[in-house]
């Protein structure tokens, strides 16, 4: 009874602890999360709209992203999609061949506080949409 009282006890309090990791911890994080995108053959990055409708697709490098450099890795050559299929992107999606969606990113016009921006969001059918730079930060 009495670990029962403590079980319920820590799931009502927890909630008030906030969870940290170390630097050293964070890079090994940051490796893992991205190397998932590898895994199965190459990845891509997946543009929807609000409805999960995709939009664009871009094709990472065979090796997704370089090693984390403390908690952030940057992502190697991303190749463009030369003919989208059109929409209003709202958020994105890092995708591997066997892991499915790996990395989930809110994705807003340039000042818009998106985990990605864009110049623009709106995208035509036949348009081409690319990224110049892409990283991802393990969380403290």
């Amino acid at each position: 009874m009495n670990r029962l009282l403590i079980r319920l006890l820590g799931a009502l309090f927890a909630p008030l602890y906030a969870v940290t990791h170390g630097a050293g911890t964070r890079t090994v994080i940051a490796d893992a999360v991205v190397d998932r995108i590898d895994v199965g053959g190459t990845g891509t990055l997946v543009f929807r709209t609000s409805g999960d409708v995709e939009v664009a697709t871009l094709t990472f490098s065979a090796t997704a992203y370089g090693a984390a450099s403390g908690p952030t890795a940057t992502a190697a050559a991303i190749t463009a999609d030369s003919s989208a299929t059109g929409g209003t992107i709202a958020k994105a999606a890092q995708v591997g061949v066997t892991n499915g969606d790996v990395i989930l990113c809110s994705v807003t016009a340039t000042g818009g506080g998106g985990d990605i921006e864009l110049n623009s969001v709106v995208v035509s059918a036949g348009q081409q949409v690319s990224v110049s730079s892409l990283t991802y930060s393990a969380m403290p």
